[in-house]
């Protein structure tokens, strides 16, 4: 007789590794540059080709892929867009920081994004353009590392030892710029200097020319739930960012705090 438990697991396995599959198709989708052909995306993802269009059959079904205005390649869909569009507008963290984030764009004059970990990475959820004409390639959806952006670091330094432990023993270092950190040791020297000076600097280990601070937004319970940074062409860096950039910015993650604090902190 089937044991009714171990079938409901292996169902429970099976449809798992399904909507992996699934979700590692569209995120290749989501983070190229320009719409991918199916063989792109099987050589990307490893699958075999089949897979992938039955993968991409499905995700065109359900409106969260279509296919290009070229043909024969793919991206998002109307329907994923909705979807995330409604998450974004939504979003307590979002609502909760978006006018700290204004107040520090407008003190910097530079730009701002506001980030959460997502696995191994940092994904961008808000940003807000410098009013210069050099600003930033990124946009809301872009993921960094990590161990090279200033958010990364952040959030990393802001952890407790095992948590920052555990996903230190995740990474895979790839190398960005000649500034890049790549090896363990160091990152664990870094991330104790941040701790200790209470930011985060990517100095232009994520790209070329850009420097950038870090700070983390800690939740009622002290650990990190989100980040904000300041990103700087260094052509234009302040000769003083402490009170330029890193003063404004940890106001900035503060006052995110304080709005996302329990409200019982009122008197009785």
């Amino acid at each position: 007789m089937n044991d009714p438990i171990a079938t409901l697991d292996a169902a429970r396995a099976t449809g798992t590794a399904a909507f992996s599959k699934f979700m590692a198709v569209l995120q290749r989708i989501a983070d190229a540059s320009e719409p991918l052909s199916v063989a792109q995306l099987a050589a990307q993802t490893g699958y075999p080709r089949p897979t992938v269009y039955r993968i991409v059959g499905a995700l065109i079904a359900e409106g969260l892929a279509i296919e290009s205005l070229r043909g024969g390649t793919f991206e998002l869909g109307p329907r994923l867009m909705s979807l995330a569009s409604r998450s974004w507008e939504r979003s307590d963290l979002r609502v909760a920081a978006i006018d700290a984030l204004q107040t520090l764009r407008d003190a910097t004059q530079e730009t701002v994004h506001l980030a959460v970990r997502s696995g191994t990475e940092m994904v961008y959820i808000e940003k807000l353009e410098s009013p210069h004409a050099v600003r930033m390639a990124s946009r809301i959806g872009t993921r960094v590392t990590l161990y090279s952006s200033s958010v990364g670091k952040a959030y990393l330094a802001s952890l407790d030892t095992r948590a920052r432990d555990s996903l230190l023993q995740g990474l895979t270092f790839q190398r960005f710029t000649s500034n890049t950190i790549v090896e363990p040791s160091a990152l664990a020297a870094e991330l104790e200097a941040t701790r200790e000076r209470g930011h985060a600097e990517d100095r232009e280990e994520n790209e070329a020319q850009i420097f950038c601070y870090g700070c983390a937004i800690r939740g009622p319970d002290g650990q990190p739930v989100a980040c904000i940074s300041v990103s700087i062409p260094l052509f234009r860096k302040s000769a003083t960012p402490l009170e330029t950039y890193v003063a404004p910015l940890r106001a900035a993650c503060q006052a995110v705090a304080e709005r996302l604090a329990p409200v019982s902190r009122g008197t009785v």
